[in-house]
Protein backbone atom coordinates (compact mmCIF):
# COMPACT_ATOMS: atom_id res chain seq x y z
CA UNK A 1 0.00 0.00 0.00
CA UNK A 2 2.95 2.25 0.62
CA UNK A 3 4.60 1.53 -2.05
CA UNK A 4 1.51 2.06 -4.24
CA UNK A 5 0.90 5.40 -2.84
CA UNK A 6 4.75 6.70 -3.14
CA UNK A 7 4.27 5.61 -6.97
CA UNK A 8 1.54 7.61 -7.50
CA UNK A 9 2.94 10.64 -5.26
CA UNK A 10 5.93 10.83 -7.35
CA UNK A 11 4.10 10.47 -10.85
CA UNK A 12 1.67 13.58 -9.62
CA UNK A 13 4.65 15.54 -8.56
CA UNK A 14 6.89 14.69 -11.68
CA UNK A 15 3.65 15.68 -13.65
CA UNK A 16 2.61 18.33 -12.22
CA UNK A 17 6.42 20.19 -12.17
CA UNK A 18 6.31 19.49 -15.92
CA UNK A 19 2.92 21.29 -16.43
CA UNK A 20 3.64 24.23 -13.72
CA UNK A 21 6.84 25.08 -15.15
CA UNK A 22 6.70 24.35 -19.06
CA UNK A 23 3.10 26.01 -19.48
CA UNK A 24 2.78 28.55 -16.43
CA UNK A 25 6.33 29.75 -15.05
CA UNK A 26 8.12 29.85 -18.58
CA UNK A 27 4.98 31.41 -20.56
CA UNK A 28 4.84 34.12 -17.65
CA UNK A 29 8.33 35.18 -17.84
CA UNK A 30 8.21 35.81 -21.10
CA UNK A 31 5.06 37.78 -20.70
CA UNK A 32 5.87 39.62 -18.57
CA UNK A 33 9.89 40.36 -18.48
CA UNK A 34 10.62 42.96 -21.31
CA UNK A 35 13.97 41.69 -21.78
CA UNK A 36 13.28 38.10 -23.53
CA UNK A 37 17.12 37.23 -23.02
CA UNK A 38 17.17 37.91 -19.98
CA UNK A 39 13.58 36.06 -19.78
CA UNK A 40 15.37 32.71 -21.47
CA UNK A 41 18.19 32.41 -19.18
CA UNK A 42 15.63 32.23 -16.18
CA UNK A 43 13.66 29.59 -18.00
CA UNK A 44 16.66 27.80 -18.92
CA UNK A 45 17.78 27.79 -15.40
CA UNK A 46 14.18 26.67 -14.65
CA UNK A 47 14.06 23.94 -17.10
CA UNK A 48 17.44 22.66 -16.10
CA UNK A 49 16.48 21.80 -12.62
CA UNK A 50 13.19 20.46 -14.08
CA UNK A 51 15.31 17.85 -16.18
CA UNK A 52 17.73 16.53 -13.29
CA UNK A 53 14.38 16.55 -11.39
CA UNK A 54 13.09 14.32 -14.42
CA UNK A 55 16.07 12.29 -14.45
CA UNK A 56 15.57 11.72 -10.60
CA UNK A 57 11.86 10.89 -10.55
CA UNK A 58 12.00 8.40 -13.63
CA UNK A 59 14.79 6.39 -11.55
CA UNK A 60 12.67 6.38 -8.74
CA UNK A 61 9.07 5.66 -10.35
CA UNK A 62 11.08 3.21 -12.43
CA UNK A 63 12.82 0.95 -9.39
CA UNK A 64 9.89 1.46 -7.90
CA UNK A 65 7.85 -0.09 -10.62
CA UNK A 66 10.46 -2.75 -11.53
CA UNK A 67 10.28 -4.12 -7.92
CA UNK A 68 6.39 -4.92 -8.45
CA UNK A 69 5.97 -9.28 -9.10
CA UNK A 70 6.42 -9.76 -12.81
CA UNK A 71 3.06 -10.73 -13.76
CA UNK A 72 1.81 -7.52 -12.21
CA UNK A 73 -0.77 -6.01 -14.08
CA UNK A 74 0.47 -2.55 -13.08
CA UNK A 75 4.22 -3.20 -13.87
CA UNK A 76 3.30 -4.08 -17.40
CA UNK A 77 0.52 -1.07 -17.77
CA UNK A 78 3.21 1.55 -16.29
CA UNK A 79 7.09 0.62 -16.64
CA UNK A 80 7.35 1.76 -20.02
CA UNK A 81 5.78 5.30 -18.91
CA UNK A 82 8.94 6.71 -16.75
CA UNK A 83 11.41 4.87 -19.31
CA UNK A 84 9.77 7.29 -22.04
CA UNK A 85 9.52 10.28 -20.15
CA UNK A 86 13.09 10.08 -18.93
CA UNK A 87 14.21 9.49 -22.70
CA UNK A 88 12.05 12.91 -23.59
CA UNK A 89 14.12 14.56 -20.88
CA UNK A 90 17.40 13.40 -22.27
CA UNK A 91 16.73 14.17 -25.85
CA UNK A 92 15.03 17.25 -25.48
CA UNK A 93 17.21 18.59 -22.36
CA UNK A 94 20.53 16.62 -21.96
CA UNK A 95 20.85 16.28 -26.55
CA UNK A 96 19.29 19.33 -27.94
CA UNK A 97 20.01 21.93 -25.13
CA UNK A 98 23.41 21.92 -25.76
CA UNK A 99 23.44 22.49 -29.63
CA UNK A 100 20.85 25.57 -28.19
CA UNK A 101 23.55 26.78 -25.67
CA UNK A 102 26.45 27.03 -28.60
CA UNK A 103 24.03 28.85 -30.73
CA UNK A 104 23.11 31.06 -28.17
CA UNK A 105 27.23 31.56 -27.04
CA UNK A 106 28.09 32.47 -30.31
CA UNK A 107 25.45 34.67 -31.38
CA UNK A 108 26.31 37.90 -30.33
CA UNK A 109 25.62 40.73 -27.70
CA UNK A 110 21.80 41.21 -30.02
CA UNK A 111 20.93 37.35 -29.03
CA UNK A 112 20.43 34.44 -30.99
CA UNK A 113 17.31 35.97 -32.32
CA UNK A 114 19.00 39.12 -34.31
CA UNK A 115 21.79 35.98 -35.72
CA UNK A 116 22.33 33.81 -38.77
CA UNK A 117 21.17 31.14 -36.59
CA UNK A 118 17.56 31.72 -36.14
CA UNK A 119 16.60 29.03 -37.94
CA UNK A 120 18.39 26.52 -36.84
CA UNK A 121 17.72 27.83 -33.06
CA UNK A 122 14.02 27.66 -33.76
CA UNK A 123 14.06 24.42 -35.26
CA UNK A 124 15.68 22.83 -32.03
CA UNK A 125 13.45 25.41 -30.09
CA UNK A 126 11.01 23.12 -31.84
CA UNK A 127 11.59 19.87 -31.57
CA UNK A 128 12.48 20.18 -27.71
CA UNK A 129 9.05 22.18 -27.39
CA UNK A 130 7.73 19.19 -28.81
CA UNK A 131 9.06 16.72 -27.15
CA UNK A 132 8.31 18.56 -23.61
CA UNK A 133 4.68 18.35 -24.74
CA UNK A 134 5.42 14.41 -25.68
CA UNK A 135 6.43 14.16 -21.95
CA UNK A 136 3.62 16.57 -20.56
CA UNK A 137 1.06 13.99 -22.22
CA UNK A 138 2.94 10.69 -21.11
CA UNK A 139 2.89 12.26 -17.86
CA UNK A 140 -1.05 12.59 -17.84
CA UNK A 141 -0.95 8.85 -19.17
CA UNK A 142 1.34 7.77 -16.02
CA UNK A 143 -1.02 9.49 -13.55
CA UNK A 144 -3.84 7.79 -15.29
CA UNK A 145 -2.65 4.34 -15.28
CA UNK A 146 -0.45 4.24 -11.93
CA UNK A 147 -3.93 4.82 -9.96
Amino acid sequence: MLAARSRLLIAVFWTGSLWTVGYLVAPTLFATLSDRMLAGTIAGSIFRVEAWFSVACALLLFFLVKALPDGDAARQRILWLPVAMLACTLLGYFCLQPFMAALRETAGPGGVMASSARMRFGILHGVSSALYLIQSLLGAMLVLRIR
